[in-house]
């Protein structure tokens, strides 16, 4: 087990079933050079005695429930000192220092629930595909349109994720964007223009293997976090924003 230091503040949950470890060591080994945090692997029972075990800070046997109950499980098991959170796949990694970064952001903003980066999507070997670069204007396209704030690249304040209670448990693809819509009700979002962490595409990777599936709940999520009112008219672009990441989706299976 690593030490941890007093002033430690930030958490990160990372789920595995310990069938990567090549890319899991990378992930690990990432936020250890993002910044001082707190690291909580949740995985089978074989997974706590491997010597990637040994680089987190602790350890949580997966309950059987599914990825968003693991991330919800590690997340509440943080120490009280923990303030600022997000989970990793195993596949994924961050970049240097980023974790600085997104914390300076939500120490010096008080009102600021969630900071985010730009994000690289990148292949089994490491190598770029292409860059997210969220903006401002990412966040206004959440409630209709794509999803352009990528989950790795974001950091946020664990009392507001309580506040706002957790990730669905009921979903199985779009709990990172239930997320971000219900944060967004609660508190303001800071971008930094920057890259802060790649996101892995390949056929493992859980929206990738699952795209229909994951496209249409999205679309469903979107939908009813809408006002009530303005729901009926989803319909009017719902079908283009599904088609537009479908046919992203196809562009990048072919690099």
């Amino acid at each position: 087990m690593t030490q941890e230091h007093d002033n430690t503040v930030i958490g990160f949950v990372v789920p595995t079933m310990g069938t990567r470890p090549q890319f899991l060591a990378a992930c690990i080994d990432s936020i250890r050079k993002g910044g001082d945090a707190h690291i909580c692997l949740v995985g089978p029972p074989s997974v706590e005695h491997s010597q990637l075990r040994v680089k987190c800070d602790s350890f949580i046997v997966d309950n059987g429930k599914g990825l968003v109950a693991a991330i919800n499980a590690g997340i509440a098991s943080f120490p009280e000192q923990i303030s600022f959170v997000n989970w990793l796949g195993d596949d994924d990694v961050v970049s240097p220092q980023s974790l600085w970064k997104l914390q300076a952001l939500l120490r010096d903003h008080r009102d600021v629930v969630l900071a985010y980066g730009h994000c690289h999507y990148i292949n089994s070997a490491g190598e770029t595909l292409f860059t997210v670069r969220a903006g401002r204007w990412a966040e206004a396209l959440l409630r209709c349109g794509p999803q352009l704030i990528s989950q790795p690249a974001m950091l946020f304040r664990r009392d507001a994720f309580r506040d706002v209670g957790g990730l669905d448990e009921h979903l199985g693809w779009a709990f990172d964007l239930d997320l971000l819509l219900k944060l967004r009700r609660h508190g303001r979002f800071k971008s930094l223009p920057e890259v802060v962490a790649s996101y892995r595409w390949h056929e493992g990777a859980l929206t990738v293997g699952s795209r229909n599936q994951s496209v249409r709940e999205a679309s469903a999520v979107r939908v009813r976090h809408l006002p009530r009112i303005i729901r009926p008219f989803s319909r009017l672009w719902e079908p283009l924003v599904r088609l537009a990441v479908l046919r992203t989706g196809t562009l990048l299976d072919s690099q």
